[in-house]
């Protein structure tokens, strides 16, 4: 199957583009978000493709942790927000009455901008979803979670002390103990929003290295205001503006021939 990469929005141009054939993990058709009165999302259509890297880049305000956060249904722990249109995750609509949201929470996992591992020690942080899902026995944590500490190219650094307190870990460590313990319950979707803003470059170039490492086993989606990170380790990017999506497509094609002026605009610096 190929995925159909939007350029605009639905306020805007729908042209669709087929760039090359993947397998989509999630789509998003004719999304709008309002919170409360005020529309935050306006007719966001794009097709994310199965093991790879996209970015949303834009300026603050611009949409793009609300878009993140309907992909996870983050956004109904929010008073007053209402959304329509279609996302589909693996092909099942993530808004269906019968869709258990807890169930949704661990296909998709997410990595906040500031990283907040519980303050328990290291194992029990990568041990809490797995427990949650039931698993109970000693021997299956164990290797769950070293397991999940390797894959998240941490586990050399803390296997002497995984009974310690993760707060006793350096910032970066931290978000790695973070990305750890969500891959633990072995999601398709890894959503990370804003997942280096308070690092440090030695340790952000740690977390983009891994984030090529982990696209072999998730589709990542990634928040950044970074427009360099973006270009680093995104195969797709959108940019977004005001709540729509002005332009998709693959990342090398839209940092070096933008199909729109406002998207030339905000990655040359004029604005944003």
């Amino acid at each position: 199957m190929s995925v159909n990469v939007t350029i605009g929005s639905g306020s805007g141009s729908d042209a669709r583009l087929t760039l090359v054939m993947e397998t989509p993990m999630i789509e998003i058709e004719q999304v709008n978000l309002w919170y409360g009165q005020k529309q935050a999302l306006k007719g966001v259509n794009m097709s994310i493709p199965k093991h790879r890297i996209t970015a949303y880049i834009g300026p603050s305000g611009c949409g793009k942790s609300t878009l993140l956060r309907c992909l996870n249904r983050m956004n109904d722990l929010v008073d007053g927000v209402r959304i329509t249109g279609s996302i589909r995750i693996g092909g099942s609509d993530i808004h269906d009455p019968r869709l258990d949201v807890t169930d949704l929470r661990k296909r998709v996992g997410m990595v906040f901008q500031k990283s907040n591992p519980f303050p328990k020690s290291i194992f029990e942080n990568v041990a809490y979803g797995p427990r949650i899902l039931g698993v109970s026995k000693r021997g299956d944590l164990e290797g769950m979670v070293e397991r999940s500490l390797k894959s998240a190219a941490l586990w050399e650094e803390v296997s002497d002390r995984l009974h310690e307190s993760a707060l006793g870990l350096s910032g970066g460590q931290q978000q790695r103990l973070c990305i750890a313990r969500a891959i633990a319950v072995e999601p398709d979707v890894l959503l990370m929003d804003e997942p280096c803003s308070a690092l440090d470059p030695i340790a952000t170039a740690k977390i983009e290295e891994l984030m090529l490492e982990l696209k072999a086993s998730y589709t990542i989606v990634i928040v950044t205001h970074n427009m360099q990170q973006a270009a680093r380790v995104s195969d797709y990017t959108g940019f977004m503006l005001l709540g729509e999506l002005v332009e998709f497509g693959v990342t090398k094609e839209l940092f070096t021939m933008p199909k729109d002026p406002k998207t030339e605009a905000y990655i040359t610096g004029r604005f944003g």
